[in-house]
């Protein structure tokens, strides 16, 4: 009876102590991480980890005032980084791809692929060509967001119930937009995604389950982004064999997740020449050092999912920093992000000798510049609301932008150069609107 009672005693102790601390604990004075010790040090992994990652400079990161053969061997730079973290396997003796399916639709055919990355594997991708095709014409990339799929993208319902999007908003179905334009608009999926997803049919629908998948490929010494961007490049070689697909107007077209593969194949492919990055820009690393405030649960937020997570990417490079080694092919940004990066992308499009092929949009809630936020450097303490506010982003006005993206593929896809009598070259802009050929 004695034991029982200093138990209850012990445990009563206990449990005010607890409360005691967690009356005393307010989330605001740990927003920013910082040392109690009269010596700076830190006793926290987290606060010790977070200043490794705050002391970390990335070898690549673009720099101004570069020399043309500076600014070339930065770009190599770049591009063997590149090459180094994403892991491609040389992998032979597969089968070709193969068409499996073509239905007609109105105005254009659509074909379902089937190619084969891996043994053991296969995987697919659509294709939308226009009805009456007249020899080579350009060709359009799509990939996908997170929670997206090809047949989204293709405008066409999903594989099963649970996978079916809001199909027929143009704000969602990119490659029917690019078809209808009289380009041939090849969609693919994620990782992980769509038709390539595991019990998704079932039960999670279009909550995908990344996860497990990218903690597989971590692993295996890999990464999500590295698997995924190997298959998109081995439909990005299928299509410059097509007889009808235009070689010199390849377009890589990325909304939001999808920006992730595009910046991989665009670096390592020099032959693409444009590009769509549908989704705000951001120094990612920088997100990570200024995210620091505590959530409801009491724990300090990273920005992103596992799936984003690619071993020694920071050592390398920020995503401003890959997009600048891009220059001087076409592209288009169509939903912000600080200015700031903005004028380090234009920077690098300056020094390459084309600044007019860099284009860049905000948010319509931030088109204004006057109400935009314009800083060089971002404080800590922040959590994902007031790290989105401080950078211009919309979460709600997130989808793919047409009314940007059309009009601006329609003139940079038909720029030529023609030669004068004095043979000064003279740039000019063909706004021809292909779809006039094809939907009528």
């Amino acid at each position: 009876m004695m034991i029982m009672k200093r138990l209850l005693f012990l445990v009563s102790v206990c449990s005010l102590c607890m409360v005691g601390n967690s009356q005393n604990y307010q989330p605001e004075k740990h927003a920013v991480v910082k040392s109690d010790r009269g010596d700076g040090r830190l006793l926290s992994t987290y606060a010790i980890v977070h200043e490794m990652l705050k002391d970390t400079h990335p070898q690549y990161a673009y720099r101004s005032g570069m020399s043309a053969q500076d600014f070339t061997q930065w770009q190599d730079g770049v591009r063997a980084a590149m090459v180094e973290i994403m892991k491609f396997p040389e992998i032979k003796g597969q089968p070709s791809p193969v068409c499996v399916k073509t239905e007609k639709k109105e105005g254009y055919i659509l074909e379902k692929w089937e190619f084969y990355p891996f043994p053991k594997s296969v995987s697919t991708f659509l294709v939308l060509k226009p009805e009456h095709l007249k020899g080579a014409v350009p060709g359009v990339l799509c990939i996908p967001g997170s929670g997206r799929t090809k047949e989204g993208l293709a405008g066409e319902p999903g594989i099963c119930d649970k996978l079916t999007e809001d199909y027929n908003n143009p704000k969602v179905s990119m490659a029917l937009n690019m078809v209808k334009e009289g380009y041939v608009a090849v969609a693919v999926d994620n990782a992980a995604a769509g038709e390539a997803s595991d019990l998704e049919c079932y039960d999670k629908g279009w909550n995908y389950d990344y996860d497990v998948v990218s903690r597989f490929l971590l692993e295996l010494g890999w990464s999500w982004l590295g698997y995924t961007s190997y298959l998109d490049m081995q439909v990005l070689n299928w299509m410059k064999d097509q007889s009808y697909i235009r070689k010199d107007r390849i377009v890589i077209s990325g909304f939001s997740l999808g920006t992730e593969p595009m910046m991989v194949l665009g670096v390592l492919d020099k032959d693409i020449y444009a590009f769509v990055y549908n989704d705000f820009l951001c120094q990612t690393q920088e997100r990570a050092v200024v995210m620091t405030k505590p959530d409801k649960e009491n724990r300090r937020p990273f920005p992103n999912s596992i799936r984003h997570l690619i071993p020694g990417y920071w050592r390398y490079f920020n995503f401003p920093d890959v997009v600048a080694s891009l220059a001087p092919r076409p592209i288009i940004f169509t939903e912000g992000g600080l200015d700031r990066d903005f004028r380090l992308v234009q920077s690098a499009y300056t020094a390459s000798g084309k600044p007019e092929n860099a284009e860049f949009h905000h948010y319509p809630k931030f088109a204004d510049k006057a109400v935009r936020k314009d800083v060089e450097h971002l404080d800590e303490g922040l959590d994902s609301k007031t790290y989105f506010e401080t950078v211009n982003v919309d979460p709600p006005s997130h989808y793919f932008k047409n009314e940007l993206v059309i009009p601006w593929l329609r003139k940079v896809l038909f720029r030529t150069h023609v030669k004068v009598g004095s043979g000064i070259l003279i740039g000019c802009d063909f706004l021809y609107n292909m779809s006039s050929l094809f939907f009528i």
